[in-house]
């Protein structure tokens, strides 16, 4: 065994000259200054940014639910766009025509009825003259009826359609009739026609000079002189009307 010489230890690792030392201090001087307490600019924006985050991330957050609350009606107004678009995207214009032609309104008591053609043309501000025009309307009490005819004649401001050339008129109760010719007033939902009509339902069959169906009294009159085949079906039931 070595006997000890009676100095204390030595490291190695502290065995450093003054220029490794310096050395040393110089690389880590910019560490030291990072870690330096920030200024006052510094706190103020710190504070400014904290302010700033105490309205703003809970005005974030609110939009977000209130997002969340309404899409429901974005989504369906988005839908109706859609459709608008779609039915827009249907019409053409060929030679001043208006082709797939569809005009909606809403009549004296605010219901709504559409006419729809194949082509439409503008004769004048009033007057469109349509090919193939169907015309639903709705009555007070959720029910419908169709009419079309291959030519018709829509004023615009009178809300008047004249039909022409096989006038078939379809009740959602099964009463389905037939002339030449029929007027149309959309704004009150009376139809009617001086002409010779056939009118087939659950009553039977009946030939007549002319009628007048108001589809929101639910009336149908029919002017004589005319023929009625009743039904003998003790389950059906005579339609709303009279004839004379």
């Amino acid at each position: 065994m070595t006997e000890p010489s009676g100095r204390p230890p030595q490291r190695d690792d502290f065995a450093r000259s003054e220029e490794t030392v310096r050395q040393q201090r110089e690389r880590m001087a910019p560490s030291i200054a990072r870690r330096l307490p920030p200024d006052a600019g510094e706190l103020a924006r710190r504070r400014m940014l904290l302010r700033w985050a105490k309205w703003v991330l809970p005005a974030t957050a609110l939009l977000l639910l209130s997002s969340i609350a309404v899409w429901p009606e974005v989504d369906r107004l988005i839908n109706a766009n859609k459709a608008a678009l779609k039915e827009i995207s249907k019409v053409k214009v060929e030679s001043g025509n208006l082709i797939g032609a569809t005009y909606r309104g809403l009549d004296e008591h605010n219901r709504p009825f559409m006419i729809t053609a194949d082509s439409a043309h503008q004769a004048n501000p009033e007057r469109m003259d349509l090919d193939n025009p169907v015309a639903d309307i709705l009555s007070q009490g959720g029910s419908w009826l169709l009419v079309r005819s291959e030519k018709g004649v829509y004023m615009q401001h009178a809300q008047i359609l004249d039909l022409t050339g096989e006038v078939t008129l379809y009740r959602d109760d099964g009463l389905m009739m037939r002339s030449p010719v029929a007027d149309v007033d959309v704004r009150t939902g009376i139809i009617a026609s001086d002409s010779w009509v056939r009118a087939e339902g659950p009553f039977g069959v009946l030939d007549a000079k002319g009628y007048l169906v108001s589809q929101h009294e639910g009336i149908a009159q029919f002017r004589g002189p005319g023929r009625l085949i009743l039904n003998d079906d003790r389950g059906s039931h005579p339609a709303d009307g009279k004839a004379s």
